[in-house]
């Protein structure tokens, strides 16, 4: 579950935190070779960074960092580097610039930029962490809480989990898993790469840390763009009963989309129905859960499958298979349990508790299920519930860093109207609070994300406009829907899509 400010001069950068914006050298050399197997691909290029674990004692323990390059298409026309960050917390991102160049990126814009990939701190082929979760604790999401009783359930379960991270062999590393460190340490990639500055692109979780990248580092910053905005707070207590708002928001255009299908699914004739038959689904699976599948998981794994329309024929798919008592495809609702996941999930739970103090008190989020889910019945009583932040062993090391209106007016936010994991509501409070730093295009879409091609042109264009020819909107921009939004894409594309899809939509 899928999460996430602005200091301009040293001195106010030092308040915002104790450890120093800057312990990067000037200039140092990377030696480009072959990418690991599960990446590999012919024109991208792979690199292993030290970086310290602790940036309060650079001299100290060391970790690794692993970046990826796929070089400009034309060195004559090169820019700079454009660095990415997919999402997450704990989203691995080595083999994401080719993903995002396949799945149509323009030319254009291949040209201008080398495009730097890296797992973060924690992730996979970086130096990894790993809590020892079970295949069942791999999706981190609370179940959903019908009453206050399964509130205590799940502070229970939250507890576990946050003891098992506690108890590992990683549990010397995991309060430096965080994001201004993971901030920290694209600025050591942005040195190490001989670079002044570095453009950026970050989704979900990725507009958070480009938020505070940009706050610690406002001089260093070319053209960044953040893509379905995570609130000003980071991926705290706010942002995960912000789920409920955006399965509320969202589920509508699904419900349309199934309605007119109902010759083929069999969901229901109308929005309506289908709204219904959503509810009798989950409380049916309550009782009697199929295939490890109950109403949880089902909620849960639905609001995932709305993350793009192109989605829906899976969602409607998966929606029969349980009507029919069929197996659902195994990765389906929920994560598969390997390593990769292990690492992803680990390095998550470490953010969201490392960034932000979580309420301790089970009776604060008691209230906050009763009033979400009244208010959003679908998730609301699962994103308000006990996560294991609740019962984390370690208070912060350091506050949050705030983000402010102070530094370059180079900030360029693209949001979707209904999107189901970051809300409108928390882009317009990032919006806010980097006043005239920034400009925000909204498209009236559903779905997370808004700068893939094959989406919305207006949306898209705005961003390949800026990244390649820096061209911004003067005031803040509102894109049309589109009838053409779901074009047909190349098998190539299609494949890129799926993935970033499904990098996207899990928790």
């Amino acid at each position: 579950m899928r999460r996430t400010l602005l200091v301009v001069f040293a001195a106010a950068a030092l308040t915002a935190t104790a450890v120093p914006a800057s312990a990067a050298p000037l200039r140092s050399t990377v030696n480009w070779g072959p990418c690991p197997a599960d990446v590999a691909s012919p024109t991208l290029q792979c690199a292993s960074l030290e970086v310290p674990l602790d940036y309060q004692h650079p001299d100290g323990q060391k970790i690794t960092v692993e970046i990826s390059r796929l070089p400009s298409t034309d060195p004559a026309k090169r820019r700079g580097v454009l660095l990415f960050n997919p999402g997450g917390p704990g989203g691995p991102g080595l083999a994401f610039p080719s993903t995002w160049a396949n799945s149509g990126a323009p030319a254009s814009l291949l040209a201008e930029y080398d495009l730097i990939g890296f797992d973060p701190r924690g992730v996979d082929h970086s130096t990894p962490v790993s809590c020892d979760l079970r295949p069942d604790q791999l999706v981190l999401a609370p179940k959903y809480a019908h009453n206050r009783e399964e509130v205590v359930q799940a502070s229970a379960t939250a507890k576990q989990i946050a003891r098992q991270c506690a108890d590992s062999a990683s549990a010397p590393i995991l309060p430096y898993i965080t994001t201004a460190n993971t901030a920290r340490d694209m600025d050591q990639i942005r040195a190490a790469l001989g670079e002044q500055k570095i453009s950026y692109f970050g989704l979900s979780y990725g507009t958070y840390l480009g938020g505070v990248y940009a706050s610690l580092f406002p001089d260093r910053t070319d053209r960044f763009v953040l893509d379905s905005v995570v609130g000003p707070s980071g991926v705290d207590a706010t942002t995960a009963r912000r789920f409920g708002q955006g399965m509320q928001d969202r589920f509508p255009d699904f419900a349309k989309w199934a309605a007119a299908r109902n010759s083929s699914y069999g969901l229901g004739a109308t929005p309506a129905e289908v709204t219904e038959n959503f509810f009798k689904l989950a409380d049916k699976l309550d009782q009697h859960p199929a295939g490890g599948i109950d109403g949880s998981l089902f909620r849960l794994g639905t609001h995932s499958l709305t993350y793009q329309t192109l989605l829906f024929p899976r969602l409607a798919q998966t929606w029969q298979a349980l009507l029919n008592g069929q197996a659902v495809p195994a990765g389906l609702l929920r994560p598969a349990a390997t390593n990769s996941e292990q690492s992803q999930r680990s390095t998550m739970i470490s953010v969201l508790c490392g960034d932000n103090a979580w309420p301790r008190q089970i009776s604060t989020y008691q209230r906050n299920v009763a009033h979400d889910r009244a208010k959003y019945p679908m998730l609301g009583g699962a994103a308000a519930n006990v996560w294991p932040c609740a019962h984390w062993a370690k208070e912060p090391l350091e506050p949050p860093v705030q983000f402010s209106d102070q530094g370059p007016s180079n900030l360029l936010l693209v949001q979707n109207l209904r999107d189901p994991a970051t809300p409108l509501s928390g882009a317009l409070e990032t919006r806010a609070a980097f006043g005239d730093r920034a400009r925000m295009v909204t498209v009236d879409q559903g779905g997370h994300g808004v700068s893939l091609p094959y989406l919305n042109g207006c949306g898209f264009n705005a961003v390949a406009d800026y990244l390649v020819h820096g061209t911004r909107p003067d005031t803040d921009k509102f894109c049309g829907s589109e009838a053409n939004s779901g074009r047909k894409l190349t098998p190539q594309q299609q494949q890129a899509a799926d993935k970033i899809m499904n990098r996207l939509r899990q928790y």
